[in-house]
């Protein structure tokens, strides 16, 4: 009779350990800055390996990929800011800076309420998106219903 609490401890504490494990970067602080460059994967969809059940390390809360004018190189050091109204009107609620790869992300809880407006600050001007998002995975549109994100 021992040996059997003995196992099915075991089984909880395993079973216990593998939902951990996929559960481990859940809470772990990543965002992205100007100038940094240890991002990857560009254009693609950050959430299917930083959300729950993916291994990426930190879950994002907002993530996407901007590029140039053209749509084909990525645009470096952008910023991309959300706003309570539409074309930038309203209250600036956040402001995500983009890396040297064009990939922006943050894992700080993001309260998209009844939605947010975003604006993609480039070089040269802002783009302002005129509908609002209620959720950061960019690429869930954009490269796949929508063109890619771009600024110029």
């Amino acid at each position: 009779m021992m040996h059997m609490k003995k196992v099915k401890y075991l089984v909880v504490a395993l079973a216990l350990g593998v939902l951990a494990s996929c559960d481990e970067g859940r809470y772990e602080t990543k965002i992205s800055s100007h100038g940094e460059n240890e991002s990857h994967n560009e254009g693609m969809d950050c959430m299917i390996c930083h959300g729950s059940g993916g291994d990426g390390e930190g879950w994002f809360s907002v993530a996407g990929t901007v590029y140039d004018s053209l749509l084909i190189e990525t645009y470096p050091n952008t910023t991309v800011k959300l706003f309570t109204g539409p074309a930038g009107t309203g209250e600036l609620k956040y402001t995500i800076e983009g890396d040297s790869r064009g990939n922006f992300y943050t894992t700080k809880k993001v309260k998209f309420g009844n939605g947010l407006y975003p604006a993609i600050e480039g070089g040269t001007g802002t783009r302002y998106m005129s509908t609002p998002i209620t959720v950061g995975n960019c690429a869930s549109c954009h490269g796949n219903t929508t063109s890619r994100l771009w600024t110029k």
